[in-house]
């Protein structure tokens, strides 16, 4: 047998297998290329797996499984967290090493145009300064809005989410953007966390909606303060921008809504059945934003009976 397949000889009856299968290349003249015999090749294909090529292929399966659940968005950290949850005992490398073998990479996300508007009245002080992190829920929510595009016609979406978890607390859709989109999504954010929300922190950008009069007087009826970043620096507003990117890169860039209601309910869908209760996020533990605030409270409910 030849210095390729003793270096590894799985990967060449795989490239001769391939080969045969895919270009319609006959064995002999693979095995001929790649400097084996061919009857080293039929023995290698016709033997019995060993238990390690059972497992890798294991794997394997496993890790194409969840690379395609994740729609080709996770990387090898988070999938090699799922798979220690799931019983592996293996390292990150490994998982790295493999994704790579079989051609698996995450997608990257694509730089985004901003929508923002630099309003002209004044802007309230920052608050975050860049921290991107609440030691509890409702102390810190971030916001901001994007552009959809659908056949019928651009549609916006304005978000709110909370620092702590990550979760899209609620969110609103309009095909026009202006202070009541912000506002509704606020008001809604604050029903989902039972109404009384005063206190919290709402950062966002310099936009228009977010300096107007109208979303101004419905923080101040919620009890909410304002923190705004600078004009034209996305990274005062990392979270919301991130959301935008994922949404853009795990959903929208991979299909086609023909009218806006379509897009308002798949839209919809994907934040409340995916982003919030599957999509692993590395601030909370690899765990989805409702599994991170359940454990939250279940923790804090225990603290307090002891």
């Amino acid at each position: 047998m030849g210095e390729v397949a003793a270096a590894d000889p799985t990967a060449v009856a795989g490239a001769i297998s391939d080969n045969r299968t895919e270009h319609n290349i006959p064995h002999t003249v693979s095995c001929r290329a790649l400097g084996v015999s061919e009857s080293w090749f039929y023995k290698w294909r016709d033997r019995r797996p060993t238990g390690r090529e059972v497992r890798r292929q294991r794997l394997a399966d496993e890790i194409r499984e969840i690379f395609t659940e994740s729609g080709g968005t996770y990387g090898s950290p988070k999938i090699f967290i799922l798979l220690v949850r799931k019983g592996w005992r293996i390292s990150v490398n490994t998982v790295a090493k493999l994704m790579a073998e079989l051609g698996l990479v995450a997608r990257v996300m694509r730089r985004r145009s901003g929508l923002t508007r630099p309003g002209t009245r004044l802007a309230a002080p920052d608050f975050g300064k860049r921290d991107f992190t609440a030691e509890e829920p409702d102390l810190v929510w971030v916001g901001d809005m994007t552009e959809i595009g659908a056949e019928e016609g651009k549609l916006y979406l304005a978000t709110v989410i909370d620092l702590f978890s990550r979760r899209l607390l609620w969110y609103a859709m309009d095909a026009h953007h202006d202070a009541g989109l912000v506002v509704a999504a606020l008001n809604m954010a604050a029903a989902t966390r039972g109404g009384d929300v005063r206190g919290v922190i709402f950062h966002s950008d310099r936009g228009s909606e977010y300096t107007s009069r109208k979303f101004g007087r419905a923080c101040r009826n919620l009890g909410v303060f304002q923190s705004m970043g600078r004009v034209g620096s996305c990274f005062d507003n990392a979270v919301s921008e991130a959301f935008n990117s994922v949404l853009k890169v795990e959903y929208i860039h991979r299909r086609t809504f023909r009218t806006r209601a379509e897009a308002r309910l798949k839209i919809a869908t994907w934040i409340t059945d995916i982003y919030n209760a599957r999509r692993l996020h590395s601030v909370c533990d690899y765990k989805s934003p409702i599994d991170y605030e359940r454990e939250y409270w279940a923790d804090l409910t225990v603290g307090l009976a002891a």
